[in-house]
């Protein structure tokens, strides 16, 4: 039967016109999903961690002396949290806990600081599809190092070293090699590394780290650089003190002996100065690798994560290292940014390093390890009142303990008897101890119990055998030590 126009009703061509139209979108649809699934949407990360920083060293954060344009802008470009904290450390050495901590988002009572293969959070982020890169420092352990990443550049494995002359090693067929001597500043050689992977094409997300051993002693930064800051303009810390009350359980640590005690004021001055300048040259090199993000094309879907293994007393209650409990030496700065994170934000969460990778996880739909503790925090992005926990516990081996709220702090030295209570909303330098104020008693002892219940008791290493238990159960510390 052949068929022509005038045999089919005006009204079945329109049918048939509907339905050839519904077709073509239908398959339009399908190829745009197509076109949608075969690209991978998620986020970039770019983390650029610190080595020692201190947390009020950020300009635009509130300190009045240093320069730190880059750091500005990030912190102008996201969320700055005000609270964050590494947990302390078994080790003297805590960027080694510090940094086991924050790759493979367990607490310090749960890392091994030479990290095994399955423990990183990097090494999820490779078996999501992500091209994961490393460039610094990296003192957790080889095996770790080629587990957790697919490529590295410019490594420095160790813990300390004279900048200008590190040994530095290459990812090379699965095996950290050595490869050269720093020709340049480290911390430029790490930028330089990083500078290269940004420019490089690629076609699936990445995860970018890169550990800075700076501003972590020595304070060597290159002689032409042209910032300086003089020593007569530095002030002292609030906190200053010519040597610590008491012995704090780690007086004689190398740390302890770059200053000569009591603590001079104009020596401490020039190592704030010296410490100052190196602080504003590492935020040069963020500045080059911002720059270079900000040309490619994944500067609208990266996500920039600035934070530091610790922080450093630099005179502050007569201490110059970071093997204590103070504010100064446990809290860091932390700020995020990039896709779907607010701008010029600020955040009062108590968070942890070791909950930065969770929340990437969440943000970026990677899976972490079982064994991984974080917490993640984004929701912080949307309400700067958020908060997931309502205290945070640290320690230092087994002579310091502490705990916070969002505002007392406690602080036991257990082999000598002492203890500190802080208001850190009306005395954030902790200067005003406030102990033994009977007027502060409930809070003591609210701190103190959650201490107890919190701290697992196999962490507890004493010199000594313990005291029997109380009739509360509670181990008393130790008598004080005679001098």
């Amino acid at each position: 039967m052949q068929l022509s126009s005038s045999t089919i009703q005006p009204s079945a061509l329109l049918r048939l016109l509907g339905v050839i139209l519904a077709i073509g979108m239908w398959l339009c649809g399908c190829v745009a999903e197509v076109s949608i699934q075969g690209a991978d949407p998620r986020p970039n990360v770019l983390i650029l961690l610190m080595d020692d920083q201190q947390a009020d060293t950020i300009a635009a954060l509130g300190n009045r002396v240093l320069k730190t344009p880059n750091l500005d802008r990030l912190v102008a470009d996201g969320v700055s949290f005000d609270t964050a904290y590494m947990q302390g450390g078994f080790n003297p050495a805590t960027c080694v806990p510090s940094r086991a901590m924050l790759l493979s988002g367990r607490p310090l009572f749960q890392i091994d600081e030479r990290l095994t293969d399955d423990q990183t959070w990097p090494a999820k982020f490779g078996e999501s599809s992500y091209e994961t890169f490393v460039s610094g420092k990296w003192h957790n352990g080889e095996p770790s190092l080629i587990a957790s990443f697919q490529r590295g550049k410019k490594i420095f494995s160790g813990g300390m070293t004279n900048p200008m002359r590190a040994p530095l090693s290459d990812i090379v067929d699965g095996k950290l090699t050595p490869t050269s001597v720093s020709a340049t500043h480290a911390c430029t050689a790490f930028a330089d590394a990083a500078i290269d992977f940004l420019k490089q094409p690629r076609s699936q997300p990445f995860l970018c780290y890169v550990a800075f051993d700076g501003p972590h002693d020595p304070h060597v930064v290159p002689h032409e650089f042209p910032v300086h800051y003089d020593p007569e303009a530095v002030p002292l810390p609030k906190a200053f003190l010519p040597q610590h009350p008491w012995d704090n359980g780690e007086m004689s640590i190398r740390d302890e002996m770059l200053l000569a005690r009591p603590r001079d004021p104009n020596a401490t001055k020039r190592m704030i100065a010296d410490y100052y300048r190196y602080v504003s040259f590492l935020d040069q090199e963020i500045g080059r690798i911002l720059d270079t993000l900000a040309e490619s094309n994944a500067a609208e879907n990266t996500i920039v994560v600035f934070a530091s293994d610790s922080g450093v007393a630099l005179g502050r209650h007569g201490l110059v290292g970071k093997q204590n409990l103070y504010e100064h030496s446990l809290r860091v700065p932390l700020i995020l940014s990039g896709p779907g994170i607010p701008r010029g934000k600020q955040s009062e969460a108590l968070v942890y390093t070791y909950d930065i990778f969770p929340t990437l996880g969440r943000l970026c739909g990677v899976t972490g390890p079982d064994s991984s503790g974080g917490i993640d925090f984004s929701p912080a992005f949307r309400d700067p009142k958020w908060s997931h926990r309502e205290f945070l516990i640290f320690a230092y081996k087994n002579v310091q303990r502490a705990i916070r709220d969002d505002r007392w702090k406690l602080i036991q030295y257990p082999l000598v008897g002492k203890n500190q209570l802080f208001d850190l909303k009306t005395d954030p330098e902790e200067t005003n101890n406030l102990v033994d104020q009977s007027a502060y008693s409930d809070h003591v002892e609210r701190l103190y119990q959650k201490l107890l219940k919190e701290i697992p008791e196999t962490a507890d290493r004493p010199r000594k055998p313990p005291s029997p238990p109380n009739r509360r159960g509670v181990r008393p510390p130790p008598p004080p030590r005679r001098s």
